[in-house]
């Protein structure tokens, strides 16, 4: 059971680099029955990454998306954006024991994959691990505590 209120939809978001990579995660997520917005981009025409990710920052900020999955080249860009967003703690993840630690130990609420440096299938894994991975709090929360300014 995932420890993310999926009542509400999951924000996803990528630029041109990630957009294949968005689509094969999109399918997962119907396969799982999970709702979810895609704030785009939708075609693999170049465009700029903050465009997508702040609106998916945005949607995770204001409570309105459990949680967002973002994507671009090396995710560092969409990263960087999406943190700028209060209460948003935006990891980027390039396997599976990294997006388990995001969870357990920082509480990210927002998945960040370099599409250009993951194998196919395993941003579906990283996904499955980060979405049903609870945050540990204990000493963790004190530190999770300091992050906003």
């Amino acid at each position: 059971m995932s420890p993310f209120n999926l009542k509400l939809p999951i924000a996803i978001g990528c630029d041109h680099a990630g957009f294949d990579c968005k689509e094969d995660l999109i399918s997962f997520l119907e396969g799982e029955n999970v709702a979810y917005k895609d704030f785009g981009c939708f075609t693999k025409d170049s465009v700029d990454y903050p465009d997508f990710a702040h609106p998916v920052a945005s949607a995770v900020e204001k409570g309105e998306a459990a949680f967002g999955i973002l994507l671009c080249g090396s995710a560092n860009g969409v990263a960087i954006t999406a943190n700028k967003h209060q209460g948003v703690r935006a990891a980027l993840c390039w396997e599976q024991e990294i997006a388990e630690l995001a969870r357990k130990h920082n509480d990210a609420n927002v998945i960040c994959i370099p599409a250009r440096f993951v194998r196919d299938g395993d941003a579906e894994k990283m996904l499955a691990v980060f979405m049903n991975t609870a945050f540990e709090g204990g000493r963790h929360q004190g530190r999770v505590s300091k992050i906003s300014c």
